[in-house]
C-alpha cells in the first residue's frame, strides 16, 4: 500500500515534465519554422519580378462621341440638301458597331452623301490585356498587336534597326538634263505626272510622329477605272498605352476620272485622330 502511493505521487510528476518538455518543442518548432519558411520564401519568389502594373485604360470611351464634335464631322461628312434636320441630326450622330464587351472593342460608323461625292468614317477602339502579366504588361501586349497591324501595312518598324530613309518612297532628285528646259526627253520614255506642275501631291503611306505612344498612316486609292472615280481610303492606327484607335476615312468621288486629294483627305483623318488622342489622355 505504501509502494503504490509513492507511485501515484510519482506518475503525476512525470507527466506534468512532459506536458512541459513538450510546450518548450512546439515552441522551439514554431520559431524554426517561421525561419525557414522566410528562406523558402526568399529563394522561391523573392528574386523573381513582381507581377506587372495593369495598364492605364480599364474601359473605353463612347465611340460615336468621343473627341468627334459636330463641327470635325461636318468638315468630313457632307450632307445634301435634301436631308430634313432630323436626318442631318441622325447622320452625325454615327451608327455603333455591335460589340459583345463594350470594355474591349468598340466602334461608330458614319455616312455622309453629295451629289459629287460619298464619304465614309469608322472609328474604332481596342482597349488589350494581357492575361499574364508575369511575362508581360498590358502596354507591352498592345504594342505587340501594334507592331503586327505596321508589319501587315508593309512598313518598317522606327527604332535602333530601322532603315533611317522614309517609309513613303521620295522621287530621285532630277538630272542636270531633265531639270534643263532644252533637253529633250528620250524616244520612248514614259512621263511622270509629277513633271506637271498641276500634278496632286502624293504623301504615300508612312510612320507617324507625335501621334499617342505609337501610329503609322496607310493611303491607298482604288484601282483607276474608265468608267469609275478612284476612291480614296486613309487609315491611321495608333496607341496610346493599351488602348490602340483605328481611323478609316474614305472618299468616293461621283464623277469618272476625279481622284481625292492625298493632302486634304490625310490632313482631316489626321486632325481627328489628334482630338482622339487627347481625348484618351485627359
Amino acid at each position: 500500500m505504501q509502494r503504490k502511493a509513492v507511485r501515484r505521487r510519482v506518475l503525476p510528476g512525470i507527466a506534468m515534465l512532459t506536458a512541459l518538455a513538450a510546450g518548450a518543442a512546439g515552441l522551439t518548432g514554431c520559431t524554426g519554422g517561421s525561419g525557414d519558411g522566410s528562406t523558402s520564401d526568399s529563394k522561391a519568389g523573392g528574386s523573381s519580378a513582381a507581377p506587372a502594373q495593369p495598364g492605364k485604360y480599364r474601359s473605353l470611351p463612347a465611340p460615336c462621341k468621343a473627341g468627334v464634335d459636330s463641327k470635325k464631322l461636318k468638315g468630313m461628312l457632307p450632307a445634301g440638301d435634301s436631308l430634313t434636320p432630323e436626318q442631318r441630326d441622325q447622320m452625325y450622330a454615327g451608327v455603333a458597331d455591335p460589340s459583345y464587351d463594350g470594355d474591349r472593342h468598340v466602334g461608330c460608323r458614319w455616312t455622309g452623301q453629295s451629289p459629287e461625292e460619298t464619304r465614309l468614317l469608322s472609328v474604332g477602339f481596342e482597349r488589350v490585356v494581357s492575361y499574364d502579366r508575369t511575362t508581360s504588361s498590358d502596354d507591352d501586349k498592345a504594342k505587340q498587336v501594334y507592331v503586327r497591324r505596321l508589319t501587315d501595312a508593309k512598313l518598317p518598324f522606327p527604332g535602333p534597326t530601322a532603315s533611317p530613309t522614309p517609309a513613303a518612297p521620295t522621287p530621285a532628285a532630277p538630272t542636270p538634263a531633265a531639270a534643263s528646259p532644252s533637253a529633250p526627253a528620250a524616244p520612248g520614255a514614259p512621263v511622270s505626272p509629277s513633271a506637271s506642275p498641276s500634278a496632286p501631291v502624293e504623301l504615300g503611306s508612312r510612320v507617324l510622329e507625335d501621334l499617342g505612344s505609337d501610329a503609322f498612316l496607310e493611303d491607298k486609292l482604288s484601282p483607276a477605272g474608265a468608267s469609275a472615280a478612284q476612291s480614296r481610303t486613309v487609315r491611321i492606327v495608333f496607341r496610346t498605352s493599351n488602348v490602340i484607335v483605328t481611323i478609316e476615312y474614305s472618299v468616293q468621288p461621283a464623277l469618272p476620272g476625279t481622284i481625292p486629294p492625298s493632302t486634304e483627305t490625310q490632313d482631316r483623318a489626321r486632325q481627328l485622330a489628334q482630338a482622339l488622342a487627347e481625348r484618351l489622355s485627359e
